[in-house]
């Protein structure tokens, strides 16, 4: 009986009832873009770095860990001497430049590169040639802005010709030679990291312990305490409080819609809640049919969010492939805890004052 006199009270007020649930679809879809932006921006870089294959990486020192990587100030020729360490199997230097906006292009030497990743797992075209104005990109990167071995594209303000198109997941979305980045960069002899294969990958210690010694002003980690520092805060410490800020905007939002909405339905159902206490109904009766009816909204509403976040994710996946948003059932699953939360408090008032209506005032209320 109460389910179907707060459906047919829905019914009756179907705009309020719509707008109540698009705000919790909102408040939804909010909470998982934004999760999903800033997680998936995270976890991409984790797992481009982690796809080169490198036990042991050898940073600049001084600025953030990850920061450190946009600066070509370490020379070259440590490669031949990081090389000489026992346990040391290969060494590549690569060093970073900014292709256009916040995209950086990779500087590699391809034979180093190879010995210590096991090589770019190429699904058009192959490698570019040593000294060339030649460049690679991953498959996401050639459907972004569709390109294919042969294309043409600027960077660093130079022309380059496309020769390959490599399977994503290794370092930078976009490869060219070392030498010739050094050149565009203005940073000769330079590079931004060392990438380190050991022969015993199961014990990085010595190694990483000797390259220290050999180079006190830089950051020389195993791969595995590097890849910890790929965090929301590790990234950049702005993230999480970006993150929670607009979670926070997110509550307030379903908050307020639904405490108005609720608010404003009790005031035009005053005379409605006076025949119920008149008839018998008690206090908790009419809290109980009130927070029923925000339960039923932020229901609706939670299930038309995560459709419309799945919608969006996938919309923007095909439209920018190289945009990462990572939609989880974990995520889904706390921001449908978090509206239920948001509704349920925005109700509480509502509910109350409800309850506390004199059924003869309410009766003679117009």
């Amino acid at each position: 009986m109460l389910n179907r006199m707060i459906v047919a009270n829905l019914r009756r007020r179907p705009v309020r009832s719509l707008v109540s649930i698009v705000a919790v679809a909102i408040e939804v879809v909010l909470i998982l873009m934004i999760v999903g932006l800033t997680n998936g921006m995270v976890n991409d870089q984790h797992n481009r770095i982690e796809g080169i294959g490198a036990d042991v990486v050898v940073h600049a020192g001084g600025g953030s860990e990850i920061t450190a990587l946009s600066g070509n100030t370490m020379p070259l020729k440590l490669a031949g001497v990081f090389a000489k360490v026992p346990g040391v199997a290969a060494v590549a230097g690569s060093s970073v430049g900014i292709a256009s906006g916040i995209e950086t292009v990779a500087g590699v030497n391809m034979p180093q590169f190879d010995a210590v990743s096991g090589g770019f797992r190429f699904l058009k075209g192959g490698p570019f040639h040593p000294g060339t104005q030649e460049v690679i990109v991953d498959d996401l990167q050639a459907a972004s802005q569709h390109l294919s071995p042969g294309s043409t594209m600027t960077i660093l303000g130079q022309p380059f010709t496309v020769t390959g198109i490599f399977e994503h997941g290794m370092g930078s979305r976009m490869a060219i030679d070392l030498d010739v980045l050094d050149r565009l960069v203005g940073s000769p002899g330079k590079a931004a990291v060392f990438w380190i294969k050991l022969k015993d990958p199961h014990n990085p210690a010595p190694v990483v312990d000797a390259l220290k010694t050999m180079a006190p002003n830089e950051n020389v980690q195993a791969i595995g305490d590097y890849l910890s520092l790929f965090t929301s805060s590790g990234i950049s410490p702005a993230l999480p409080i970006f993150q929670k800020v607009m979670v926070g905007i997110a509550v307030v939002i379903g908050f307020l819609v639904i405490f108005l909405s609720l608010y404003t339905t009790v005031l035009e159902r005053t005379r409605e809640i006076g025949i119920l206490k008149s008839l018998g109904a008690s206090k908790g009766y009419i809290v109980q049919a009130v927070l029923r009816e925000s339960e039923f909204l932020t229901v609706l509403g939670i299930v038309a969010g995560t459709i419309l976040a799945y919608l969006l994710w996938r919309a923007l996946g095909h439209a920018y492939p190289t945009l990462t948003i990572e939609m989880t059932w974990q995520w889904v699953g706390w921001s449908a805890l978090i509206a239920v939360i948001s509704s349920l408090v925005g109700a509480l008032y509502p509910a109350a004052k409800a309850a506390a209506q004199d059924p003869i005032a309410a009766l003679a209320y117009e």
